[in-house]
Parts: structure tokens; C-alpha cells; sequence
């Protein structure tokens, strides 16, 4: 099958069958399909669409297009199974919910990323950790899997390697922004880790990927259609996004929120609510808990018990870092040199907040990149953070900044402050932080 037939098919506003679909995949991986031809299908499917059934042919060529991981041969005692986000301010949700799971039962070899835009990354956060190692050996890592329950480490060269190709062509032919071609994307390295089920978290509101409510909940249903099609059991949580998730943002100081959760903290937080229920899908999902309620009593013995705080730790050691962070963060979590209250000109009720704006701030500051080759500080960023509904007094913190300088602290301070939106009277009950659940049997 010429390549040059399954463009002009494409180009054409034909449907693809999978075997055109998978020869293109292969091209990609194997050099044979120049980037000018990755180009022209980008372009195709930008303008043209796919129907459901290509989608899933796409996202399986993905998937299939490097190394499938394979976890029989190690005799796990639970389900393989992993939550994938599509990024957020002040998401930590990763570094808590992986050894959650874990010490549930659950074995969860979960392939983050770092930060993209003003979204932060997981691994970015990990990082912050001394002697952390995101790249372990495969024989590691999989033995993490197995004796843990958990490790979170970065995407290999040999998992899902046409997505990395495909991607690199799309960014600079200015064909991101295509449903087929972003779910195949996140769909295919999650699905190459071979999991039991999947249980994605898509974000809603001003700090989300997505630009729109309605563009969030058609890239959910996509995702749970896409996913479930090519085999792999698919959910999605629509969670909110209108301020940071976590009332921190900057990676040694989530580190130090997700700690401070895994020792049965912070109950009452949106960051804990959110967590929860994508703890609660996903133990439902696999069957390791029979309902809600019997997942949330799995959840609190888990946590109370003190083991999901072991498995992280565990996870921590495992992959270099100290043995002991759970005991001494501030040993290993260096604070920022310099700190500072961006204060409310006056009195108001938080009617608004401008999350985008705040997880630019992080960048700003130096907690995220601007190109792919940034160092990054880890030390910087956002803490305190005011929250939709609160009453705030004139001259009352709306955030504390951290930073390297104080120089850096008053760069970025107008533009943290204009963040905020505040009421004169009354007050913004803020939303639930859980929008939708959409399963399978939920599409029309």
C-alpha cells in the first residue's frame, strides 16, 4: 500500500481502514515516512476528521508502534491499572494517588510527563526530590511494579515511539489541535504500559487544556470510546479546574503537600475530594473494591493504617532518593531563598481566580520551562493560595511567593495580584470539584 494513497485517501475525506492506518504507523516509526508525509496526515485529519473506528485504529498503531509492557510473567497478586491527567495548577493528584492504590492492592506502573505550558509535571515534581531517577533500567522498574505497587518514572524511547515523531511534526505544522490525533496521543503510551483499566482525569475551567466546558467533556467522551474500543476499560472524571487544585503551586512544595495527604492530612481539600474519587473509580473499575462505599473504606484503611505513606516512600527509595524524605522533607526539600505575601488591596470575597495566570507566575519565577531544555528550580513557586469564596480582609495574604530573589518576587507580583477577582459583597460558593464521571455505558 502506497503511502502516497493513504494520504490522497485522507486528503479526500475517506475513511481509512486499519491496515492503512497501521502501515502509515509503521512508516513513522521506521523512518520510512518522511516528516512532510506526517505533515500532509496531520494536515488530512485536522481538516477531515476520523470516525470512531479510525481513532481506534490510530490510537492502537500508537500503542503498538513500540514495546507493550507485559506483566504476566511476573505474577502480580492485583490488577495492572493507572490515571493519566490532562494537566492542571497545583495537580499533585499522581504523587499521592499511585502508592494509594498501591497499598490497596493495586499494581500501578504509572509514564508521567513534565510541564507543558503553565500546567505543571509530575515528573518535574519528583524531580525535586534528591537522587530521584525518573529514566530507571526496565528490570527496575518492573520489579518497583511488582514489589511496591507503584513507580512513577518518565516516558522510555521504546514505549509508543510514533507518538513522539507524530507529535514533533504536528507542533510545528500547527496541527495540535485535532481530537483523533490528541487522544491517540495520550491513549497510546498509556495503553502500551498494559493495564487492566484506565481512569482518566480531564480538567474543566480557566487553568485546563481544553479551552471550553463543551471542548473538555467531547475530548472525555472521545477518550472513554477510543480507549474502551481498543480493549482497555476507559473512564473519565470531569474535575474542576477554575482554581489550583492543591492551594500550593511549585514542585518541592506540592512534594510537600502530597506527603502531608499520605499522612491522613488535609481531609477537607479539593486536592483530597478529587483524589478520592479517582481512587474510588479506579478501585471499582478493577474490581478490587465492590462499590463506593467499599472503596472508601479500603481507602481510609490504607491511609490511616500509615501504608500508602510507606509505599511512596518505598517507590522514593527505590528509585535513588532518600529513605527517609517522609521523616525529614525539610532536610531534602530545600525552601526558597526568598518569600513574600501578595496581599488583597482591599476587602472582598474571591469571585474569581485566574488559574492559567497563576501556574505562568510558577514559570515565571523559574518552577516550569519555557523551552524544552530550562533548568528547572524546584524550590519556587505559590503557597497559601486564596480560594474561590473566600472573604479576604484589605492587606490579607491572597498567596505567599516564593522565589530565588526578591528582584524575581516583585517581576511577577502585579501579575499574581490581577489573578484574583474580588466581590464587594456576598460570597461564590466554588463548585464541586468533580464535574461528570463518564463510563462506556454512559456514551449514547
Amino acid at each position: 500500500m502506497l503511502i502516497q494513497d493513504i494520504l490522497r485517501r485522507k486528503r479526500d475525506a475517506e475513511a481509512l481502514d486499519a491496515d492503512a492506518i497501521h502501515t502509515f504507523m509503521r512508516g513513522v516509526t521506521d523512518g520510512s515516512v518522511g516528516d512532510a508525509q506526517i505533515g500532509a496526515f496531520a494536515m488530512a485529519v485536522v481538516l477531515n476528521g476520523m470516525n470512531r473506528e479510525e481513532a481506534i485504529a490510530l490510537t492502537e498503531a500508537t500503542r503498538d508502534s513500540g514495546q507493550v509492557l507485559r506483566w504476566n510473567d511476573l505474577k502480580l497478586d492485583g490488577p495492572v491499572l493507572d490515571k493519566h491527567s490532562t494537566g492542571g495548577v497545583g495537580d499533585l493528584v499522581s504523587l499521592v494517588l499511585g502508592p494509594w492504590i498501591a497499598a490497596c492492592g493495586g499494581h500501578v506502573p504509572m509514564i508521567s510527563g513534565r510541564g507543558l505550558g503553565h500546567t505543571g509535571g509530575t515528573l518535574d515534581k519528583l524531580e525535586a526530590i534528591p537522587g530521584y531517577n525518573v529514566t530507571p533500567d526496565d528490570g527496575v522498574f518492573r520489579q518497583l511494579v511488582k514489589d511496591v505497587g507503584v513507580a512513577i518514572i518518565g516516558q522510555t524511547g521504546t514505549l509508543a515511539p510514533a507518538d513522539k515523531r507524530l507529535y514533533g511534526v504536528r507542533d510545528v505544522t500547527a496541527t495540535v489541535e485535532s481530537l483523533p490525533l490528541i487522544v491517540a496521543s495520550i491513549l497510546g503510551k498509556k495503553l502500551a504500559c498494559g493495564l487492566d483499566t484506565l481512569v482518566m482525569d480531564v480538567k474543566v475551567g480557566n487553568g485546563a487544556f481544553m479551552p471550553t466546558a463543551e471542548a473538555s467533556r467531547e475530548l472525555a467522551e472521545a477518550i472513554v470510546a477510543i480507549g474502551s474500543g481498543a480493549g482497555t476499560p476507559t473512564s473519565v472524571l470531569l474535575t474542576d479546574m477554575n482554581q489550583p487544585l492543591a492551594d500550593c503551586a511549585g514542585n518541592a512544595l506540592e512534594v510537600h503537600e502530597a506527603l502531608r495527604l499520605l499522612r491522613g492530612k488535609g481531609r477537607d481539600s479539593r486536592l483530597y475530594q478529587t483524589t478520592h474519587a479517582l481512587a474510588t473509580e479506579m478501585l471499582v473499575q478493577v474490581g478490587l473494591a465492590n462499590d463506593a462505599a467499599d472503596a472508601a473504606t479500603r481507602l481510609e484503611t490504607a491511609l490511616a493504617s500509615g501504608e500508602a505513606l510507606e509505599r511512596f516512600s518505598r517507590m522514593v527509595h527505590g528509585l535513588g532518593g532518600p529513605s527517609d524524605l517522609a521523616e525529614r522533607p525539610e532536610h531534602y526539600l530545600a525552601p526558597a531563598p526568598f518569600a513574600t505575601d501578595v496581599v488583597a488591596p482591599r476587602a472582598g470575597t474571591v469571585n474569581a481566580i485566574d488559574t492559567r495566570a497563576l501556574g505562568l507566575g510558577v514559570v515565571e519565577l523559574g518552577g516550569g520551562r519555557r523551552n524544552a531544555g530550562d533548568a528547572i528550580d524546584h524550590r519556587v513557586g505559590l503557597s497559601h493560595i486564596a480560594a474561590l469564596g473566600q472573604r479576604v480582609e484589605a492587606g490579607q495574604p491572597l498567596l505567599r511567593l516564593h522565589a530565588a530573589s526578591q528582584a524575581d518576587a516583585e517581576a511577577i507580583r502585579r501579575q499574581l495580584d490581577a489573578a484574583f477577582t474580588l466581590g464587594e459583597e456576598g460570597s461564590v460558593a466554588p463548585a464541586s470539584p468533580i464535574h461528570a464521571t463518564l463510563r462506556k455505558e454512559d456514551l449514547s
